[in-house]
């Protein structure tokens, strides 16, 4: 079933949650001269009109995006949360104005430098449609694909260092087996890459499958980040919150976003919450 487009929910606070996390770990990894290469298993389009019908349909960037970059002055006292808004800020088509959010394939491709690359899997051809119209540098690839078929088949990579971004959609059950399946697998071929791994927080709590499966392959410490908008009803359907993983992660990154995320939490609503933790598998 490939019925997803991110379109409809772009910029929403998982979006801020998810980019800003991959922001801060692309900064560590620029801190040395070794090429990268990066792989995105789901791209989605790259880049999106906030004034698209699909995106002003739901306009879930109204919660996420768009109380920052309303407060982006204040926020700019804070150094990660400063140099992301300076980075969003470039893409928007007229000055001073949100009219655009960019996906992770942006915000992945702006910073690369000659010596890097940067693999881009989509799986939905109307989705991967619009991330071809997308001007990219040189040495940016896309596929049309599924992605983690594509990030095993192409390990090892011929760089010293390796950054994976895995941002399904789970809108299947079997995703979270699957990613849990795909990411340790990945990690056996390469166990010195940096790998970034995004879920939904739903009431049905169906993310404890993909760290089960994680402990079952074998990561027994990895950093777990979560943003909730409120605590889930048992009556309730939909997501209330975004988690983010990452398997070896660089050295202060859960201090770097602990304190940017104390700027942004309160801007989402008087309920929401933001917690960390290193998750270590029993």
């Amino acid at each position: 079933m490939l019925s997803y487009q991110h379109a409809y929910h772009a910029g929403n606070f998982a979006d801020v949650h998810k980019h800003l996390t991959l922001f801060a770990v692309i900064d560590h990894l620029l801190r040395k001269s070794s090429p990268v290469t990066y792989i995105d298993t789901h791209a989605g389009r790259g880049l999106y009109p906030l004034a698209a019908e699909e995106t002003r349909k739901l306009q879930e960037y109204r919660q996420g995006v768009v109380p920052l970059w309303q407060a982006r002055q204040a926020l700019a006292e804070e150094p990660l949360l400063r140099a992301w808004l300076e980075s969003l800020a470039r893409v928007q088509q007229r000055e001073g104005e949100l009219d655009h959010y960019p996906g992770s394939p942006w915000w992945l491709a702006q910073r690369l430098r000659s010596e890097d690359r940067l693999r881009l899997f989509e799986l939905h051809p109307g989705e991967h449609d619009h991330l071809a119209r997308q001007h990219l540098p040189d040495n940016v690839r896309r596929t049309h694909g599924d992605g983690l078929q594509g990030l095993l088949k192409r390990l090892p990579v011929s760089t010293p260092r390796l950054c994976v971004l895995v941002d399904p959609s789970f809108e299947r059950k079997a995703e979270y087996a699957e990613v849990a399946e795909a990411v340790s697998s990945a990690m056996g071929k390469a166990r010195h890459a940096v790998m970034l791994v995004w879920y939904p927080l739903l009431p049905a709590g169906r993310h404890r499958e993909l760290l089960e499966g994680l402990r079952d392959g074998g990561l027994r410490k990895i950093w777990r980040s979560e943003l909730s908008l409120r605590e889930p009803a048992t009556d309730e359907r939909g997501m209330y919150g975004s988690g983010m993983l990452v398997v070896n992660p660089p050295w202060g990154l859960d201090e770097r976003l602990a304190a940017a995320m104390a700027r942004i939490t309160p801007l989402l609503g008087d309920t929401a919450t933001y917690r960390d933790e290193w998750w270590v598998a029993e």
